[in-house]
């Protein structure tokens, strides 16, 4: 891949640069145990989250934290249980306190001195502005579905984003860990995608419903990327 095509790198936030496939298992077991039932296979859950999720969405648009609600009273109904409103409450907050994968700041640091930055998520305006606060850095626009009342893999985002950077798709590079999510619809609009396969070596497709589509490139993670666009870390800059 030439990265000298690209003016700017688009990213995903969740399962990208914060992972989320813990947030998601801390948060249903917490659900689960109080109901005697955090017995349950990880890829299980996440592979149910997935699925729940999507239906969530599939309807007229609603805020994150509703899809979330109401995915956390799937589970229940899945596994017999009634979840409490302030479980399911909890459990749509919690977004704010997913970690960030240890290689995404530095990552994203690096990046940010020879490309612009850009986020394209499926979340509420104020739950991704905690997670901004955890990664450090600036992104010169973020693209929630919020604003653009819609979930991906609906263009919306990479309409608006495009719009916003003022840039053709060649000029843009997108980054993300769902096939689903973000690789095929990236791919209808024109715009190349790097695979963050965060997955690699696990079974299933985790908390996102399986793709066919097919990125441009495939990495294991961020630093992976910095690798092959040539960025030198300076590790003064990094302090």
């Amino acid at each position: 891949m030439n990265f000298e095509q690209f003016e700017a790198f688009t990213f995903d936030c969740y399962g990208t640069l914060i992972d989320w496939e813990s947030g998601i298992l801390a948060g249903v077991r917490i659900i689960l145990g109080a109901h005697d039932m955090d017995d349950q296979d990880d890829n299980r859950i996440l592979e149910r989250f997935g699925l729940l999720e999507a239906a969530a969405e599939a309807g007229a648009f609603r805020p994150y934290r509703a899809i979330l609600e109401e995915v956390a009273s799937g589970f229940g109904e899945v596994y017999g249980f009634a979840t409490g409103t302030e479980e399911a409450r909890r459990f749509a907050e919690s977004v704010s306190f997913w970690p960030p994968f240890p290689d995404s700041i530095t990552g994203l640091q690096l990046l940010s001195s020879r490309y612009r930055l850009a986020i394209v998520s499926n979340v509420d305006d104020d739950l991704f502005s905690n997670s901004a606060q955890q990664l450090g850095v600036s992104f010169e626009q973020v693209v929630t579905a919020e604003q653009v009342q819609s979930y991906k893999p609906h263009p919306a985002h990479f309409y608006e984003v495009l719009k916003r950077l003022e840039l053709p798709p060649e000029r843009v590079l997108h980054v993300a860990q769902s096939l689903y999510h973000d690789v095929a619809p990236a791919a209808e609009l024109g715009l190349k995608s790097v695979w963050v396969n965060r997955r690699a070596g696990k079974d299933g497709g985790g908390a996102t419903k399986l793709s066919s589509a097919i990125p441009n490139l495939e990495v294991p993670n961020l630093m992976a990327l910095v690798d092959l666009v040539g960025i030198k870390p300076d590790l003064r800059t990094l302090e």
